[in-house]
């Protein structure tokens, strides 16, 4: 079927007559930013580091200047937009603007450099690269590829490799762009978020404007126009740009901020105003072996999304006095797991939700038994409700949409009552002596030790053949953890072929910006010279003998 063939289903008010996709007005960018604008102008949508406000008047007028400055230099309609720039009111102008047009929001992490800076801008096909001033050095470096032009934000630079507009590019208060030969669609290309990263090239992930609505939606129904959701994840990521669409859907903001920190947290979401935020990673655990404080209670924050739930929820949430909700998601996929209000299976991901499928499989897509282990893979009801391929990467799209169902290459288990439970990603999964061992059931574990703040659990080679465990550890601060104390802590804790050989402290973890710690450069780096190990120092681990006299 033609897009005209489309179109002839389109009724004038943009309804579709397919029930499962919503109105323009209400998943596709610049149509819910006008209907925003013109029903409620004057409600609040973004919050930003240092008090400044803008409403939906504002946040429309700001995508419409920057949207007519993008057309006069030549961006048309479905061109991709390179935009490597900090969480901040220009980031969210140029996205905002970007789809504004009908054009692709390509934005870049604000780490990378050589060789994967290069891979992206490469990968992208596109021509224009919004870039800060402070990042444009690291382009001296690369191959431009296909780049024909940057507009440098601020700052100045004396790049001279190609053309530079300054920022008055981006356009003027009050202009507004050439209106649209047709409207935007929601199956139209949205964004090409790149993957983290943390085991090889990033992946350019195709996401359509109904991609993002439903990851943004569908797992989220205790959230509305009341709420303002804490976006401290950066706009290149799934969870900061999704998270923002979601309150844009809703009618609801955002308190956009710079990144996690955990010593000024709570008084950013006092001083923001927020209700609701997503704590991925080792942010909850920060926030859990902070010193208590009186004012633990004395916030606006009711619901937050605790990815993974790594803590004892009933502990959090009598700490600070809000609930908890727990998912599962990639840049791939929608949230296609969602729990109930304050789980308390630690470790758990929720069950399915409604319009999606998820089954958990064999390496030949053959189900597993509950209770067994099997790498998760989903569909969704909602057309265009998941990605649709890797940008320019048409084995990967292959690889992962197999079957006619997306793999998600993370292992699973499912319970008797339909709760799932992440085990680990597939290439970070640890075999050692027969038995195959989850790194993030690992981690739990040497995380609960009062002096830790964060863990990865790694393979490393083994001279017995297959693997031996790797714990790699970052204390509290102001405390230090001892190898031997943390062993004697896991022993009761853990099954025999779990507790870790060897044992590295180290001040902190690497980690991606958007707080994935890199398990690829600690298992390069392997046995390090200040890597404590239990044979060595003639720590025996018995295995118990159940029912020996």
């Amino acid at each position: 079927m033609g897009r005209s063939d489309v179109n002839q289903q389109v009724s004038e008010a943009g309804e579709f007559s397919d029930p499962r996709i919503p109105n323009r007005d209400r998943c596709v960018l610049r149509h819910i930013l006008d209907r925003h604008a013109e029903a409620t102008p004057d409600a609040p949508f973004a919050w930003f580091e240092g008090g400044e406000l803008w409403d939906y008047a504002r946040m429309r007028s700001e995508a419409a200047r920057t949207g007519a400055g993008l057309q006069k230099i030549g961006v048309a309609r479905d061109d991709r937009v390179l935009v490597w720039l900090p969480n901040g009111p220009l980031m969210l102008r140029c996205w905002f603007g970007i789809n504004y047009v009908g054009a692709a929001y390509v934005p870049i992490n604000t780490a990378y450099r050589g060789g994967l800076l290069e891979h992206v801008v490469r990968n992208s096909d596109a021509k224009l690269m919004i870039v800060h001033a402070d990042l444009v050095e690291r382009l001296s470096e690369i191959d431009l590829a296909k780049l024909e032009r940057l507009i440098v934000v601020g700052g100045e630079t004396d790049f001279d490799r190609l053309p530079v507009e300054p920022e008055d590019a981006l356009g003027a208060p009050g202009d507004e762009p050439a209106p649209l030969e047709r409207p935007i669609d929601p199956w139209d290309l949205q964004s090409i978020i790149y993957t983290s990263g943390t085991t090889g090239p990033s992946k350019g992930v195709l996401s359509s404007y109904l991609h993002l609505f439903t990851m943004a939606t569908s797992a989220r129904p205790m959230l509305d126009h009341t709420d303002r959701r804490l976006i401290n994840l950066p706009l290149f990521h799934a969870g900061g740009t999704g998270n923002s669409y979601g309150m844009l859907a809703k009618g609801g903001s955002i308190a956009l901020v710079d990144s996690f920190k955990t010593d000024t947290f709570w008084d950013t979401v006092r001083e923001s105003g927020s209700t609701c935020v997503t704590l991925l990673g080792a942010m909850t655990p920060f926030l859990m072996k902070a010193d208590p404080s009186p004012r633990d209670h004395d916030h606006p924050l009711r619901t937050v999304f605790m990815v993974p739930l790594s803590e004892d929820v009933t502990a959090f949430t009598q700490r600070f006095g809000l609930d908890v909700y727990t998912t599962f998601n990639m840049t791939e996929i929608s949230c296609q797991l969602m729990s109930e209000r304050n789980p308390q299976k630690v470790g758990s991901c929720g069950k399915v939700r409604p319009g999606a499928e998820v089954r958990l499989v064999d390496a030949n897509d053959c189900e597993v038994p509950v209770g067994e282990i099997g790498e998760m893979i989903v569909r969704e009801e909602r057309p265009w409700g998941l990605n649709h391929g890797y940008n320019n990467n048409p084995e990967a799209t292959a690889k992962a949409w197999r079957n006619g169902w997306f793999h998600t290459g993370d292992m699973f288990r499912k319970d008797a009552d339909g709760t799932f439970y992440f085990l680990d990603r597939a290439k970070d999964a640890i075999r050692r002596r027969g038995e195959n061992i989850s790194s993030f059931e690992v981690e739990n574990e040497v995380n609960a030790h009062p002096d830790v703040r964060e863990s990865a659990a790694v393979a490393v080679p083994s001279e017995f053949s297959e693997d031996e465990v790797l714990v790699v550890v970052a204390p509290v601060p102001g405390r230090s953890v001892d190898p031997a104390a943390l062993l004697e802590f896991l022993q009761p804790r853990m099954a025999h072929f779990m507790i870790p050989r060897f044992i590295r402290v180290m001040d902190d973890l690497p980690k991606t910006p958007t707080q994935k710690v890199q398990k690829h450069l600690l298992r390069a780096e392997g046995v390090t010279e200040d890597t404590w190990d239990r044979e060595a120092a003639g720590v025996k681990i018995r295995r118990d003998r159940i029912g020996a006299a």
